[in-house]
């Protein structure tokens, strides 16, 4: 009797011990399914997490990409209006080329009209020389016979760079731009304080807003004229004393190839003379030929335009003195330069005739030569040596 009785009661307890483990069971099976859910959710949520930041470093990169290109679009429109402006220059060469030449091969009905058109065409250009005589002051009768000696003033610099006086101003000053890329000009009071050993201790510095590029930049009447860098053609007047830039102008045509094929750095190289500021440039479109060009240095415009008979093949440098460009040639290897090849704009020196003249005593090459024509001196850049040329001059035939 009492067997039965346990039997009655341990039948419910084991039922409810059945059940409660079958809970248990399923209630693990669903928080084992929960985490797969979340484990689930969680990956996907770290993969929406990189798909943003691989988004977000996509459009940072698109940004500055963006912005860079942004930031040279003025340069690009500033280069395209100067290949426009030396192609209108250009096309108007050539369509009077044409026109002249058209007259040319014309008929024997036209041999009376031909020879009218030669008498003008002679007319136009004597026209054309007396003004340019006018405008280039034809009282400037020198030209180049000599370099009679050097003096090594100091050694101080890079390989590259440029030193001078201002033809301009009466003072003494000697200004200094190491370099071929540099935005710091180094002034001072004379040339004995610049030849001291700690000269850069007692120079005035001046920082220009925008850094030159190459070693043709020029000072004249208190302003810096330089090409800047990163541009193709541009050419700023900078202040020296108020430290702010006056204006900038595009040499049409410049800037595309160096020149001189020696001095690589150099796209643009700015000449003083007797009669003010130049521009000494290569085109391609001259075939490497040197090409020089007449700057008034207040407007900052163009003038005339030369296209000369010397090539920047193996040239090192040039300068310009009354109204006359001369070529510095030199070998690859470096050697003793040579001035080989002379240009007079107003054809009153007959270059065929000049012999080759050599720089004296000195092996090496120059990264710029400039002429100063109150002095009648070259100040050069020879291998990081400030050099100082004395001329010898004799009257143009």
């Amino acid at each position: 009797m009492v067997v039965l009785q346990l039997r009655f009661l341990l039948v419910p307890f084991l039922t409810s011990i059945m059940g409660a483990a079958q809970y248990i069971m399923q209630d693990a099976a669903l928080m084992n399914y929960i985490d797969r859910r979340f484990l689930s959710l969680e990956k996907r949520l770290e993969k929406c997490n990189q798909d943003i930041r691989d988004y977000v470093e996509e459009f940072r990169d698109f940004s500055k990409m963006a912005l860079s290109r942004l930031a040279g679009l003025n340069n690009y429109k500033a280069e395209i209006k100067s290949e426009v402006e030396n192609l209108l220059t250009r096309i108007e060469r050539a369509q009077r080329d044409i026109d002249y030449f058209g007259s040319v091969t014309n008929s024997n009905t036209c041999i009376e009209v031909h020879e009218d058109l030669v008498k003008q065409q002679l007319f136009e250009e004597a026209e054309e020389k007396k003004k340019l005589k006018l405008m280039l002051n034809a009282s400037c009768d020198h030209m180049l016979a000599g370099i009679k000696s050097l003096k090594i003033v100091k050694k101080t610099g890079n390989k590259h760079g440029s030193w001078m006086k201002d033809p301009g101003k009466k003072h003494t000053k000697i200004y200094l731009l190491n370099g071929s890329v540099n935005n710091v000009i180094l002034e001072f009071a004379n040339i004995m304080t610049f030849m001291e050993s700690n000269h850069t201790l007692k120079a005035r510095k001046v920082t220009l807003p925008f850094p030159w590029e190459g070693t043709g930049h020029i000072i004249y009447r208190g302003f810096l004229f330089y090409h800047r860098y990163g541009s193709l053609n541009e050419i700023i007047k900078f202040n020296i004393q108020k430290r702010n830039i006056i204006d900038k102008m595009l040499l049409p045509g410049a800037g595309r190839i160096p020149a001189y094929q020696l001095s690589p750095s150099t796209k643009i190289d700015l000449a003083i003379d007797e009669q003010g500021l130049w521009a000494i440039h290569a085109e391609p479109e001259t075939a490497g030929n040197i090409v020089i060009t007449k700057i008034n240095h207040i407007t900052m415009a163009v003038e005339h335009t030369w296209d000369t008979s010397c090539n920047s093949k193996d040239a090192e440098a040039a300068f310009m003195a009354c109204n006359t460009l001369y070529v510095v040639y030199n070998y690859p290897s470096g050697g003793t330069s040579r001035i080989q090849c002379v240009y007079d704009v107003l054809d009153a020196v007959n270059t065929h005739e000049i012999p080759v003249l050599h720089f004296p005593k000195r092996q090496g090459s120059h990264s710029a030569i400039h002429y100063n024509p109150k002095e009648k001196q070259l100040f050069a850049w020879g291998d990081g040596s400030q050099i100082i040329y004395k001329l010898h001059t004799k009257p143009k035939v």
